[in-house]
């Protein structure tokens, strides 16, 4: 694995004084979340993807939920008081968050946007998500990704 050069959200980490573990893969050819913990040799039920939706009143939410499970999209939109939420199209995640598609991170988006978790988050010592570029994970306790983006947990998948 290559050493990995640090991102954005490593360096919030560090500025917060976050212990976190980085990760690099750039060199693996893998795409999906599944794949990245399979290649770095995580569970994947504590790997977890970002997603960010629109909901009918136009506002944005950020979603963060296990690699393997599918959003809720009637649950999440419940969440935060939406009618409705649909995903993002691909074209409007980078002007919106300054990330791209598989290498978005609920860290270092352009504005504050309300971000929730999966519930199971709290199960774990540690979670594994972007860093915020593609190839790249970081791995921290809730408590410090609560430290660099406000953030609730509550049941988000199917």
């Amino acid at each position: 694995m290559a050493k990995p050069e640090k991102t954005n959200v490593m360096r919030t980490l560090e500025r917060l004084k976050v212990p976190y573990q980085d990760y690099c893969y750039v060199d693996s050819g893998v795409v999906s979340g599944v794949d990245v913990a399979k290649v770095l040799n995580k569970d994947p039920k504590r790997t977890f993807k970002t997603l960010v939706t629109v909901g009918k009143s136009k506002g944005h939410y950020v979603f963060m939920i296990p690699v393997e499970e599918e959003l809720d999209l009637k649950k999440a939109a419940a969440a935060v008081g939406e009618k409705a939420l649909e995903m993002l199209k691909s074209k409007e995640l980078l002007p919106l968050t300054g990330y791209v598609h598989g290498g978005c991170s609920p860290i270092g988006m352009k504005k504050p946007f309300p971000t929730l978790i999966h519930k199971t988050a709290e199960e774990f010592e540690t979670i594994m998500f972007s860093a915020g570029k593609i190839g790249y994970q970081v791995e921290c306790t809730l408590e410090g990704l609560r430290k660099a983006v406000p953030i609730k947990s509550t049941d988000l998948t199917v």
